[in-house]
């Protein structure tokens, strides 16, 4: 539901289609009507569908919608995953173990539902040979095959050769 609804006087429409407190429809009324009988039961008026014809109005304890709608709200954000990019940088010439190593780490955040940046640096003349570059990239993704899929390709980027890998989504949680 959008922010800001209109309540009682801020309602501009002539005459309101009306909705009780427990969602039972009372029909359309003039809007002066409508206040009195929100005034009545101590409640709030408010435009629920402002683009409908006539605005949709429900009689509710406002404070109280905006409570309940702000713990909603809350309780959205708290189930949901930020998924962040993690990097992992590499270079041309990496022993195997070092691969491994950096690998490995890659494996565990594609574990924690983040993405992974595979960035391989290159020094001086280097460059000159961007396939060795792409290789590493490959060796990269075949290792992490089973976690990841590639989400962008290897490309190089100045000094840099990017890939980014993304978490499959058969995960057991």
């Amino acid at each position: 539901m959008n922010k800001d609804l209109r309540i009682n006087e801020e309602i501009r429409a002539r005459e309101v289609r009306l909705v009780g407190e427990e969602g039972e429809q009372l029909g359309i009324i003039p809007i002066k009507e409508a206040l009195s009988v929100a005034a009545e039961k101590a409640l709030d008026l408010v435009e629920i569908a402002p683009a409908a014809k006539p605005p949709v109005c429900k009689v509710m304890d406002y404070g109280k919608y905006k409570y309940e709608q702000a713990k909603r709200d809350k309780e959205a954000r708290k189930k949901q995953k930020v998924v962040e990019i993690k990097e992992v940088k590499l270079r041309p010439n990496i022993e195997d173990h070092d691969f491994m190593t950096k690998a490995r780490n890659a494996q565990r955040f594609l574990g924690d539902g983040d993405k992974v940046k595979v960035t391989i640096m290159f020094r001086g003349r280097e460059i000159t040979h961007p396939d060795h570059g792409k290789v590493l990239c490959l060796r990269m993704a075949e290792f992490l095959s089973e976690e990841a899929l590639v989400e962008r390709e290897p490309k190089v980027e100045g000094r840099n050769m990017v890939m980014i890998l993304a978490p499959t989504a058969h995960k057991h949680d």
